[in-house]
């Protein structure tokens, strides 16, 4: 918008409507969300669609996000991120520390946080969905 309107200016032309270009301007913002949801889901679809044919291999991976249904996990090799759910951990009942990014076991004491490096398996691949579920190699 601000090309053609310097065009315009530089043409000898007269301010046009600011009306007419709060609505070209909207238009466009909102397409520029479309299409990068569009990229991102058609991203996540692949990575989904590759790790179908992986699921008994063993996965280096960094702990990308903490909440308190889980881990999200991010592979080192191929950058695909899934969800380790908080109930799928069994070696001990974890509670999320919203403080330090951390879901810390509540008799072992252990720990997991944002940036700790963990072994992860493919436990599921929905496609529909495009999500990842991983369960940890411990």
């Amino acid at each position: 918008m601000v090309h053609r309107l310097l065009q315009h200016y530089l043409e000898g032309g007269k301010s046009p409507k600011v009306e007419i270009y709060e609505k070209k301007c909207e238009h466009a913002s909102e397409r520029e969300l479309m299409a990068s949801k569009a990229e991102r889901d058609s991203i996540k679809y692949m990575q989904v669609k590759y790790m179908q044919d992986h699921n008994n291999q063993e996965f280096k991976g960094v702990i990308s996000g903490v909440t308190e249904w889980g881990v999200y996990i991010e592979i080192v090799e191929n950058k695909c991120e899934g969800l380790v759910r908080i109930k799928d951990i069994q070696s001990d009942f974890y509670i999320f520390d919203e403080k330090q990014y951390a879901l810390i076991g509540q008799s072992t004491k252990k720990m997991y946080q944002l940036g700790d490096e963990v072994s992860v398996k493919v436990k599921r691949a929905d496609l529909e969905k495009k999500q990842l579920d991983f369960y940890l190699v411990e």
